[in-house]
């Protein structure tokens, strides 16, 4: 599950869910990784936030949801259930274009 402490505290664990393109980067894309913390920042404070535009997804993720950071890159996630809190719990799936995770 997500949290925020795990992510910055395990550098590893949001790599995992990158792809490649991401993971690099580019000269044009210095802060991608600034870009995608913060919405997984915002993610994990409210996952309906405006900004995010959190969808739910159909087809062959049907049942998952995504979220954007920026133009072109999206966040694929599912709500987990946590019994013992109010809130659900964040499951990342894939980090990535919108090509690469659709």
């Amino acid at each position: 599950m997500i949290s925020w402490q795990r992510l910055t505290n395990e550098d590893a664990y949001l790599e995992q869910y990158l792809h490649p393109s991401v993971q690099t980067g580019d000269q044009k894309t210095p802060t991608l990784r600034a870009d995608i913390e913060k919405t997984l920042r915002d993610l994990i404070e409210d996952p309906f936030l405006p900004h995010l535009g959190t969808h739910k997804l159909k087809g062959k993720l049907s049942g998952s949801w995504a979220c954007s950071v920026g133009y072109n890159l999206r966040i694929v996630f599912d709500f987990v259930e946590d019994e013992k809190r109010e809130k659900d719990d964040i499951l990342l799936i894939d980090v990535g274009t919108h090509e690469e995770v659709y």
